[in-house]
């Protein structure tokens, strides 16, 4: 049986959600997990109303006065005439808004006195005319803010899945950087898959009969969405901290550097996932792990994801430093200048992608909230489509494999015309032979080594 509310109660209720839509970026609060916190405190109010009742009746004479009371939103204990009763804001309330209060009744002759203040003002929630404009308002932002990134991580996520399958099919382009690279795009597929199944399964329903179907299969897409942000973060960093060793570091080993890489990038973020859930389960077991209303277990996510933008930006700072310094250097031949200026624009375009804006909004008020969700969601919807044509479609290694497969494709559809290949061969000022045919004892990852980009 679900809590029955009032029509106010309900209306309040709802204004709560929408107000609390911001403490977990990319999903609402929903009614569902509110309902079942409700529910739990009215079971525990009536489980102590009804030892209180029990307690009542061994009296021969029992007090005068005002007995227990559940509002559908707080319990109110038995009081003696003329006391006043203090409780705590509701539970729901601060799950919701992150802020405690107290509301009063008074136990008259006639009873209950009605609450005061009211609810909504004791524990921060203004109802008012105006903040049911301003949370329309937000609420159609909100709305538009969902298509937004819905279109954006669709687009990165097709544009991920033909980068990734180019990668795959070219033997020539297997090498350390591209695995690495490869391995980015994995992440980001999976930071949209993970976006979408949430959404399917948040905002499937918000009937309370069906708040408890399939509740440990909405934490553990939870879980796996948790995870997928973190190893996309923790990607990202690799990409910066592969770039730096390559700088800094004239040889190393290329195949325990990978290893080390998929170690950390898959690794890390599975340690960091599984100890938030298992603190969640034990500390703050709440609707869907949707709702992150205690900050300390908050942090067991967010501490690792900052610290790994801030090492980032770090290393973005340190890059340019080595870059410039490099291009500044008189012996520095013609070929390596242009080496080093591709490179430079590389990781100039690269490294404020996933760091700059991170960097601004890691630690911003709640004041800036909405302007972070456009950044994190909006625009960085977008992020996996801009990798994708960064290190794959304008990649100009990736432009040659497929210039030459394009062109053994092509040589292949021709008719058989001798005379026309012969002077196609002899004439041609594209060379075909160069871009249709490989020597045999050419290693395959030789194009991958020509650039560090």
């Amino acid at each position: 049986m679900r809590p029955c509310l009032q029509p106010r109660s309900l209306r309040l209720l709802l204004l709560l959600l929408l107000a609390g839509a911001a403490h977990t970026v990319g999903a609402h609060p929903r009614l569902c997990d509110v309902l079942r916190v409700l529910r739990e405190d009215r079971d525990q109010c009536l489980q102590e109303l009804a030892e209180e009742r029990i307690g009542d009746l061994g009296r021969e004479q029992p007090d005068p006065g005002c007995a227990g009371l559940w509002d559908n939103m707080s319990c109110w204990p038995s009081s003696a005439l003329g006391q006043t009763v203090e409780v705590a804001c509701p539970r729901f309330f601060r799950m919701l808004t992150g802020r405690n209060g107290s509301m009063f009744r008074n136990c008259t002759q006639g009873g209950w006195s009605e609450t005061f203040p009211r609810p909504d003002l004791a524990c921060g929630v203004n109802v008012n005319e105006s903040t049911n404009e301003a949370n329309e308002k937000r609420h159609k932002y909100l709305l538009k803010l969902k298509v937004m990134y819905t279109v954006g991580y669709s687009s990165s996520l097709v544009m991920l899945l033909v980068a990734l399958s180019i990668l795959c099919a070219f033997r020539r382009l297997h090498c350390t950087r591209n695995y690495i690279h490869m391995h980015l795009f994995v992440s980001f597929i999976l930071r949209a898959l993970s976006i979408f199944i949430k959404d399917a399964v948040l905002f499937s329903s918000d009937d309370g009969f069906q708040c408890d179907t399939h509740r440990v299969g909405c934490k553990l897409v939870m879980v796996f969405f948790q995870y997928c942000i973190m190893a996309n973060y923790a990607w990202l960093l690799v990409e910066g901290l592969y770039l730096h060793t390559l700088l800094v570091i004239s040889f190393f080993s290329e195949r325990k550097c990978l290893q080390g890489c998929v170690a950390f990038g898959w690794g890390s973020p599975a340690i960091f996932v599984a100890s938030w859930a298992i603190t969640r389960h034990f500390v703050e077991d709440v609707g869907c792990w949707d709702i992150n209303a205690n900050a300390a277990v908050w942090w067991v996510i967010r501490g690792p994801v900052i610290l790994s933008i801030l090492i980032n930006f770090i290393l973005f700072i340190n890059i340019l430093r080595i870059l410039m310094r490099k291009l500044r250097t008189q012996e520095t031949r013609g070929n390596e200048a242009n080496h080093y200026k591709r490179l430079a624009k590389s990781t100039l375009l690269l490294i404020p992608l996933f760091g700059v804006h991170y960097i601004v909004f890691a630690f911003c008020p709640e004041d800036a909230m909405e302007i972070q969700l456009f950044f994190e969601l909006a625009l960085g919807s977008f992020q996996g489509l801009v990798v994708a044509v960064l290190y794959c479609f304008l990649n100009g290694e990736v432009q040659l494999e497929v210039q030459k497969k394009w062109r053994q494709w092509h040589l292949h559809e021709l008719p058989l015309r001798p005379v026309a290949l012969s002077s196609s061969f002899s004439n041609g000022p594209s060379g075909l032979t160069h871009g249709s045919t490989v020597s045999p004892s050419e290693p395959h990852r030789g194009t991958c080594r020509a650039s560090v980009i």
